[in-house]
């Protein structure tokens, strides 16, 4: 029986106290278990940044890759093996900014793996300048007069880009985001989680008591209708939804490619899938 404790890893982390991510990776672990899926059935991806120290700090499979270059290593993962629970973690930096063209081709693909984005809306591996997600008028190491930009949306872009689960959910709510973890592992297909995750040191707009006075539950939504999605992923203000916006259940890039579709590549002679697969289309 998997426990919360097979999750602990032996490497304590090192992010300022208060940080949201000891909320995530609690909740990572807390949602693994529930699930009773076991560490070494588990893979966590992250690129650069704080947030993408995860590996480190978690007993699972892990990789540490270049910024923004988490989603194809976690893709090219789980089409090794398809067995395992693959999740991507990474920063609003890493993701919206770097990695901008690979979030938005997963989505498209619809690959089968989750992907957490701890949301600070600030860099803060680099101590402070504006992120994709960072606010107009908020006054950081790259914006001295304020942040003139207008800041991405990745509820919209993710469902644009073909995402079939979208959701956010807030480090200072840690029972809520093990839930929406949880439901965003199950979904088979690409999985997007934004969360909330204040930086305690950098960002002193976003706070913890900026969230809590405005963040709501979702209840009562249509996650099959995109449209109603579109529309609560635009509420920003005196109330900010956290839920799941939208989940719905579509054919995966596995099922649909010729090669992957007969099964993991680590349990199948890649030369002998060629052969047949060419047989088949001749």
């Amino acid at each position: 029986m998997v426990t919360v404790a097979d999750y602990k890893g032996k490497v304590k982390p090192d992010w300022c106290p208060g940080c949201g991510n000891f909320a995530q990776l609690s909740a990572i672990g807390g949602a693994l278990t529930d699930l009773g899926i076991e560490p070494k059935d588990s893979v966590v991806v992250s690129g650069i940044g704080c947030s993408s120290n995860m590996p480190e700090f978690i007993n699972v499979y892990g990789f540490h890759g270049l910024h923004g270059r988490l989603l194809p290593v976690a893709e090219a993962i789980k089409w090794a093996n398809d067995k395992l629970t693959v999740i991507g973690y990474g920063g609003d930096g890493d993701g919206f900014f770097e990695g901008t063209q690979h979030f938005y081709h997963t989505s498209k693909r619809n690959v089968d793996i989750t992907y957490i984005v701890s949301d600070n809306q600030i860099f803060g591996l680099t101590t402070g300048q504006a992120s994709p997600t960072t606010e107009m008028g908020m006054v950081t190491k790259t914006t001295p007069k304020g942040n003139i930009e207008k800041p991405l949306n990745p509820l919209d872009f993710a469902l644009t880009a073909g995402a079939t689960f979208v959701a956010r959910a807030f480090s200072g709510d840690a029972k809520h985001l093990k839930e929406v973890i949880k439901a965003g592992i199950q979904h088979r297909g690409f999985s997007f989680i934004d969360v909330f995750s204040p930086c305690v040191t950098y960002n002193k707009l976003n706070t913890y008591d900026f969230f809590r006075k405005r963040v709501y539950h979702l209840e009562g939504n249509d996650r099959k209708d995109i449209m109603q999605a579109y529309r609560i992923a635009q509420e920003w203000g005196d109330r900010i939804p956290i839920g799941i916006l939208y989940e719905n259940n579509e054919k995966t890039y596995e099922d649909y490619d010729p090669i992957l579709s007969k099964g993991p590549l680590v349990s199948n002679p890649v030369h002998k899938l060629v052969e047949d697969d060419l047989e088949e289309f001749a």
